[in-house]
């Protein structure tokens, strides 16, 4: 068999339950092909990896020619971090519980992976973002996010008061828990859940998403996605602080005389989709669009 990549690196929490039986299935399919196999270093591998080469997991995407992510869309998240610093192509096999991102079956992906590694796959480029908090004496980041920059508050219950800035023209002080500024990509994500719009992943915009708004009026706000935005904590006497995740992982925790900046980074990822891959009908899987709804509740009349 021709093969289109030479070393793949596998990622994923190896030592689940749920995540070792497919992990070691595509690791011996791999190596069948006389493919190269690294794994990231970390504790409880199964012994079925021992003939896998063991990297540090920062270091993987420069090893490799691929990566090949086993989990949930969490999972993806942290290796498209280590494939876009090093423009290494990202595959994922589902095995979590939605799986916008990890849109691989286990029950196809022998058939899928050979295709991909063969050459037989759909690429899609997606943008990433890139978060800093900075004051006059110290700077945090910059960090990478595929799905969304969450700002929250430090104190569960409180509401604080955020102003944003976009390329530097005053926007609105937002009222709330935080705000979510969201790739396309993460418009399904945590922007969705907090009334955020589904966004194709190849239009080009960005979205800043209200966390529980204390006003009825404070809606997301799409913008482009080139647009640097600036948040900054309106003071207040009883909390002047808030945290920073970049796709869930902290970035840190900024005070009322700092600013967090969020722009569109120079690094994408490269995702890669089996042949007939449709983001629509991802969508209809995922959020059972088109479905007879009526028919799965208990007290509907199926002669209605």
């Amino acid at each position: 068999m021709t093969t289109r990549f030479k070393k793949i690196g596998l990622w994923g929490h190896l030592g689940e339950t749920g995540v070792a039986e497919p992990a070691l299935e595509i690791f011996t399919q791999l190596r069948v092909l006389g493919l190269d196999v690294l794994i990231p270093d970390q504790e409880n591998i199964p012994t079925g990896f021992r003939n896998a080469t063991c990297v540090p997991a920062d270091q993987l995407g420069a090893e490799v020619d691929l990566i090949i992510a086993v989990g949930g869309d969490g999972t993806m998240l942290h290796a498209a971090r280590r494939s876009a610093t090093y423009s290494v192509p990202l595959l994922g096999v589902n095995r979590g519980r939605l799986g916008f991102l990890t849109d691989i079956s286990p029950e196809l992906m022998a058939e899928t992976i050979g295709a991909v590694i063969s050459g037989d796959y759909i690429a899609e480029t997606r943008l990433m973002l890139q978060a800093k908090i900075t004051s006059t004496n110290k700077t945090l980041g910059p960090m990478l996010a595929l799905n969304d920059v969450a700002l929250k508050t430090v104190h569960t219950g409180h509401m604080q008061d955020f102003r944003t800035y976009v390329d530097g023209e005053y926007v609105n002080t937002h009222g709330g828990d935080g705000l979510i500024i969201a790739t396309p990509t993460g418009s399904t994500a945590y922007a969705l859940s907090c009334g955020g719009p589904i966004i194709q992943p190849d239009v080009d915009a960005l979205v800043i998403v209200p966390i529980a708004p204390h006003t009825l009026s404070d809606r997301p706000l799409v913008v482009r996605s080139s647009s640097q935005i600036v948040v900054r904590i309106e003071p207040r006497l009883d909390h002047q602080s808030a945290t920073v995740a970049c796709d869930g992982e902290d970035l840190g925790e900024m005070s009322k005389e700092e600013t967090l900046t969020i722009s569109m980074s120079e690094k994408t990822v490269q995702l890669l989709h089996p042949q007939g891959h449709s983001y629509y009908e991802l969508l209809r899987s995922k959020l059972s669009w088109g479905q007879n709804n009526r028919a799965q509740r208990p007290d509907s009349n199926p002669d209605d």
